[in-house]
């Protein structure tokens, strides 16, 4: 539906310089947008389209504002700026309250009546879905969970028995919430089950990526707080406490009993050991490997960018060389002052 630029640059927080009335519908990137776009720049390596779009509107930073050659929405942080306009100009499409023919409802569970749920949806005995809930097609509810307000499962997304999921949650497809944990102990060589009794709590306002699983626990919950954002792919083991609002990006694993801190930004493919604990506030770069507790804010990173082969295998050798070398140079100044002192005793 159509926006006054005018309405738009208050939602967004914006100093518009150009026709309030003005209407736009879409967003799209500056050498692709039309009239009736707003696009955006808050990356300079695009700055050369600007004198070149067709956007009706360009959200950007007032150190560009003398190069936009159309009208332009002002703000100290255009990518902000640009995420509220996506939300406004994109919402999400509109479904129908009801439970499709082909789906499976146990006869206790409960669903609202402003509910969905989706084509072969299966909702088994004692959950609960909240109203204006979407459960879209294939997804699997499972026994006595419990399913917030507003939230939606998008496609194929498994909700194993006991768990629950706050408001306004986002879970994509293929996300699987609430399988056994890894819990196992060896005896003479066997490996044993630990039966994995807890379940897991979703807070409210989290987004859960494509394909991303997010184990039940052994004796408490795994417990993911308000606002945290989880891309695809990623593996949360059992017991682990996820703070409020932290974000963690694609491929990242993290092992059992694990604490992370609130506002923590985990890049992808890090790797995070067991049983330790991660402060509030601390951005862990992607591919980083985190053994031990980070118990101060900050920015962590580790592993080497990639290199040429023959390059990387010469550090790497040089590298395993280190500590032989450190014991000829300590042995060697050794040497030097047993001489010296011999020596001065002469």
């Amino acid at each position: 539906m159509p926006v006054r630029l005018g309405d738009l640059a208050r939602y967004i927080g914006a100093t518009l310089h150009g026709d309030e009335g003005c209407l736009v519908a879409n967003i799209a990137t500056l050498d692709t947008a039309e009239a009736g776009d707003v696009s955006f720049l808050f990356d300079r390596r695009y700055r050369n389209f600007l004198k070149f779009t067709a956007a009706s509107a360009v959200i950007l930073h007032p150190a560009e504002l003398s190069a936009c050659p159309v009208a332009a929405l002002v703000t100290a942080d255009p990518y902000l700026a640009y995420a509220r306009a996506s939300s406004l100009l994109s919402p999400p499409p509109a479904f129908d309250a009801g439970i499709h023919t082909s789906a499976c409802i146990a006869p206790t569970a409960s669903v609202d009546a402003s509910a969905h749920v989706g084509a072969f949806a299966v909702v088994e005995e004692g959950a609960r879905i909240g109203s204006r809930a979407f459960i879209g097609p294939g997804c699997i509810i499972g026994r006595a969970v419990r399913i917030g307000d507003h939230s939606c499962l998008s496609a194929r997304v498994t909700v194993i028995s006991g768990a629950s999921i706050g408001q306004r949650c986002l879970i994509h497809p293929g996300a699987v919430i609430g399988a056994d944990g890894f819990g196992l102990a060896r005896d003479q060589g066997v490996w044993m089950k630990i039966p994995q009794n807890a379940s897991v709590r979703i807070g409210d306002d989290v987004e859960i990526g494509a394909n991303t699983t997010i184990d039940r626990g052994t004796f408490k919950d795994t417990v993911i707080e308000d606002g945290v954002k989880l891309d695809n792919l990623i593996q949360i083991g059992h017991n682990v406490r996820i703070g409020a609002h932290t974000a963690i990006a694609g491929c990242v694993g993290v092992s059992g009993s694990t604490r992370i801190g609130k506002r923590c930004m985990i890049g992808g493919g890090a790797g995070i050991a067991g049983h330790i604990e991660i402060a509030d506030d601390v951005v862990i770069k992607g591919a980083a490997s985190v053994t031990k507790s980070i118990p101060v804010a900050g920015v962590y990173s580790s592993v080497w960018p990639a290199r040429e082969d023959k390059e990387w295998r010469r550090k790497v050798a040089r590298f395993n060389r280190l500590d032989k070398e450190m014991i000829q140079r300590r042995n060697g100044a050794r040497s030097g002052v047993n001489a010296r002192n011999e020596g001065e005793s002469l």
